[in-house]
């Protein structure tokens, strides 16, 4: 999957324009990055398309403790829309995370996260792909 296929799963599930869905995106990979520990972004980035690679590095080798709510908080400020707008692209982006990730890749990352994130990280079934 490239950058451009990525953002258009992303636009397409949460019913975003383009831009909004590249920002939140962005905004997403950013904040997530700043959930996980280091090395986890590290593995993350490596396996996102090329484009996307330089917003899941995170800051620190040991991930900040937020929840939820601070996650969609985050993200809204970062790609400038509103909390509920923002949660719709949370949720979209760890939909497409899923199946760019594969199995494997997709769990190592939601593990990493509390169980209040299943409500946009389906947790408990990280090999299933959602449809769009």
């Amino acid at each position: 999957m490239n950058d451009n296929e990525f953002l258009a799963l992303v636009a397409t599930r949460s019913g975003m324009s383009s831009e909004q869905a590249t920002a939140v995106t962005q905004a997403t990979l950013t904040t997530l990055a700043e959930r996980i520990d280091g090395g986890e972004a590290r593995d993350l980035a490596g396996q996102l398309p090329a484009g996307l690679r330089p917003y899941a590095f995170g800051g620190s080798e040991t991930g900040e403790r937020f929840g939820l709510d601070v996650f969609v908080q985050r993200v809204s400020g970062r790609a400038d829309v509103d909390v509920d707008r923002a949660r719709d692209g949370v949720t979209a982006v760890f939909d497409v995370l899923r199946d760019a990730l594969g199995p494997t890749g997709y769990e190592q990352v939601v593990t990493q996260l509390p169980a209040e994130y299943g409500d946009v990280a389906d947790q408990t079934a990280p090999y299933a792909r959602r449809q769009a």
